[in-house]
């Protein structure tokens, strides 16, 4: 296990309570299992019940909440559900997304957009929601999956590379954020929000849910704050 800041063994990932928003995708399934395999409780979050309920089938012993991500109210009331089980989220994995493309600046529809943007939104609103949860925690984790696209966008994917960027702009805003709370407080970072990169997440969602299970046994001031490549 990693040392902290504070001299202190970081716990790891196990007995920590992580939520995996758009956790029905194959890499939500691969995520999802590696966490609770670790030992963490994990609740999964989507918008279709059935899918959820094939995950639950698929990862024993995981909670499900059938939620709306995209709908401000909806995300209250998933944390106000949690907390009022008396839940506190340790750790928020962000996979809300897809791809839509091609055609170069002339085939980027409103609709491709608004159709991409979905996954922006529902980051801006899931990491407010919890953003006081990740702060409190002794290990606060967000992490996102980001693309490679943002460092070299092409004409044909440039709707999905400004939402990327954009999804990158605002963890980068939350990773300041807890900088700048423990830093009032007096007290050492331990929260750290990070993106992953990828061309393609194909093939690479067991890669992608080692580093997952991985942050919890990195210090957070080392981690917050970066861009890690998978790929």
């Amino acid at each position: 296990m990693a040392e902290s800041m504070s001299g202190e063994q970081d716990s790891g990932v196990a007995g920590r309570f992580v939520l995996v928003a758009g956790a029905t995708s194959a890499s939500g399934l691969a995520v999802t299992r590696a966490l609770a395999s670790a030992g963490a409780r994990v609740v999964a979050v989507g918008h279709d019940a059935g899918k959820l309920e094939r995950l639950a089938g698929d990862v024993p012993g995981i909670r499900t909440d059938v939620c709306d991500l995209t709908d401000e109210a909806a995300v209250r009331g998933l944390a106000e559900r949690l907390h009022g089980t008396a839940e506190r989220v340790d750790g928020v994995i962000h996979l809300v997304g897809g791809w839509r493309g091609g055609g170069g600046l002339a085939g980027q529809s409103e609709v491709d957009y608004r159709f991409l943007e979905r996954s922006f939104t529902a980051l801006r609103l899931v990491s407010r929601a919890f953003d006081d949860d990740l702060r409190a925690s002794t290990g606060g984790r967000l992490a996102i999956v980001s693309s490679a696209a943002v460092a070299r966008p092409l004409a044909g994917g440039a709707n999905y590379a400004a939402v990327k960027a954009a999804s990158e702009a605002w963890t980068r805003a939350v990773a300041q954020g807890f900088t700048k709370n423990a830093k009032d407080a007096g007290t050492p970072l331990s929260a750290a929000a990070v993106a992953f990169r990828v061309k393609s997440l194909e093939g690479l969602e067991d890669t992608l849910a080692g580093a997952v299970v991985g942050l919890w046994a990195q210090d957070a001031a080392s981690l917050n704050d970066t861009v890690i490549a998978l790929d």
